[in-house]
């Protein structure tokens, strides 16, 4: 076969975008699949076997419309786009999720559309309810609230709260935040898929959950109700009032609902009981309220029968995919327990370390102080020791003057002793001279006042023997004067000899006493000499004794 003949074969496709709450994907669809083929596609793209619950819903004319299966895609009336966009989202709503969301990946896809439908307030929801779900919402997001981690402001970029809620109270962004984190650090341990579930359990009990809308009217000219659609039956609500129905029909009481151009009705089982009929604005309306009822009361049946062996085979599946999870849960709650206690063990023996290390360098810096002190110590020893032999030396020596200056202090009280006994001795002397000069004065004094009365004595011894020679001897007249060597030759009488004698003794004594005082002279220089002498020495004592007074 050619290659021209395969491309014959390949079939015609056409693109089309398929679009989750959270993803989008693309396809080539044969120009001959049916819806149904095409939703087998997805579904299987997306691992998904609880496809009961979902369908492809599509916008024309401004009405969403869901994808028939039975029918060609393209013989259906779908947007002329290219590729042509499809929503994937939850058509019908499980009375109890807990119980028939079997996979993670269909309560994950129910999670995203009924949080999404809060936010965008299709579903009303308490603000105190807001929280709390947003608290979960959080917790499937990030996990565990760690608030070294999670810091003021992780939720800044995070859409939680419907704006109904945040215009109906006067709270800044940061103290919802912290109304949030409050609820979230309670969520400690559970895992994303518990955290889906308790949020579908919540949103579950309120009264626009899984209701689908519809304006009608009790008759042609009036739209003054709602009917709605869910899981449990139908409900005819006012047209204010979309929580609390006036009127409700259960699946299990309705017979047949039916309905014809724009008119659509509804028979109760119980016969006798009043048949409901309303008026839609257009045919379509109708058929996509038909359509609803039909696959709603479907799955209201079969809640109520038997499972089928797939559905069986289906939760046993997920029970022991829960258990396993349930175990892995557990297995990792325990290991990140253990981990959590490594990690604060290793936080410990690393701030330990960081203790031990600090207190490591504390204790080398003290070392190297402590060494640094030693060597300082060791030099100050070293110093001590230089100046305790210093000190030894000067004691030594200081010993050894104390000896000398003890010696000389002897030596200088023995010597200020004989001094002072020479002082004493001097002083006695000068005394002693002082008597004698003035004795031997009193002598001169007398010796001079005996040698005037001598000299007197001859003068006039003189004068009488001249007179008496000029008496005698006149012609001797002439020659006055008396030679005292020519008296040898001359006679004179007694007188005159007796004078001689006493003329000589008078000179003898003059020269006696002329010696006498020049002996007087003599000595009292040589005393004057040795008091002198004496004062030096005693002044040098005294500057001697001051000296050691000072050095002591």
């Amino acid at each position: 076969m050619s290659i021209r003949g395969l491309k014959k074969k390949q079939p015609r496709t056409f693109k089309v975008k398929i679009i989750t709450v959270d993803a989008e994907m693309e396809f080539s669809c044969e120009m001959k699949w049916k819806g149904k083929d095409l939703f087998d596609l997805v579904c299987r793209a997306l691992g998904l076997r609880e496809t009961w619950f979902f369908g492809l819903q599509y916008t024309i004319k401004g009405m969403c419309t869901w994808l028939k299966m039975d029918k060609k895609v393209l013989d259906q009336e779908i947007p002329k786009e290219d590729p042509v966009s499809f929503h994937f989202l939850a058509k019908f709503y499980p009375e109890k999720v807990e119980e028939e969301l079997l996979q993670e990946i269909t309560q994950h896809l129910f999670f995203l559309q009924v949080k999404k439908q809060i936010l965008d307030e299709e579903i009303y929801c308490s603000p105190e309810a807001t929280v709390l779900l947003a608290s979960y919402a959080v917790q499937a997001k990030y996990g565990d609230y760690d608030p070294n981690f999670h810091e003021p402001g992780f939720l800044a970029h995070d859409e939680l709260l419907p704006k109904r809620v945040l215009r109906q109270y006067q709270l800044t962004a940061e103290m919802w935040e912290e109304k949030i984190t409050a609820w979230y650090a309670e969520h400690r341990g559970i895992a994303r898929d518990e955290a889906e579930m308790n949020y579908l359990k919540i949103a579950q009990d309120l009264e626009m959950y899984g209701v689908n809308y519809f304006p009608i009217a009790q008759n042609k000219n009036h739209t003054d109700l709602l009917l709605g659609v869910d899981a449990k039956g139908i409900h005819i609500y006012s047209i204010n009032n979309r929580f609390s129905p006036n009127k409700s029909f259960e699946w299990s009481a309705i017979r047949n609902i039916s309905y014809s151009e724009k008119e659509l009705t509804i028979k109760p089982l119980d016969k006798k009981a009043e048949v409901f009929k309303f008026f839609s604005s257009q045919l379509k309306v109708n058929k996509l309220i038909l359509q609803l009822c039909i696959g709603n009361h479907d799955l209201f049946m079969r809640r109520r029968k038997v499972d089928s062996i797939e559905i069986q085979q289906m939760k046993a599946q997920a029970r022991e995919e829960k258990a396993r999870k349930k175990m892995e849960n557990q297995r990792l709650a325990r290991e990140k327990q253990l981990r959590e206690e490594a990690e604060r063990a290793k936080e410990e023996l690393e701030r330990r370390l960081f203790q031990l290390e600090d207190e490591a360098r504390q204790a080398n810096e003290a070392l190297l102080r402590s060494q640094e002190a030693a060597e300082l110590l060791a030099e100050k020893a070293q110093i001590a020791e230089e100046e305790a032999k210093l000190l030894a030396q000067n004691a030594a020596e200081a010993e050894q003057e104390r000896q000398r200056l003890e010696i000389t202090a002897l030596k200088t009280k023995e010597e200020k002793r004989l001094m002072e006994q020479k002082m004493r001795e001097a002083e006695l002397i000068a005394v002693k001279l002082v008597k004698e000069s003035d004795r031997r004065a009193k002598e001169a004094e007398h010796l001079k006042q005996d040698l005037h009365e001598a000299r007197e004595a001859e003068r006039k011894a003189k004068q009488k023997l001249l007179d008496i020679t000029r008496l005698s001897y006149p012609h001797m007249v002439k020659y006055p004067q008396y030679s005292p060597t020519d008296s040898r030759d001359a006679n004179f009488d007694k007188g005159s000899v007796k004078l001689d004698l006493k003329d000589i003794d008078l000179k003898r004594l003059s020269f006696e006493i002329e010696r006498e005082r020049l002996d007087y002279i003599e000595k009292s220089k040589k005393f004057e000499d040795r008091l002198k002498e004496l004062k030096s020495e005693i002044y040098a004592l005294k500057l001697e004794e001051k000296q050691s007074g000072l050095c002591s």
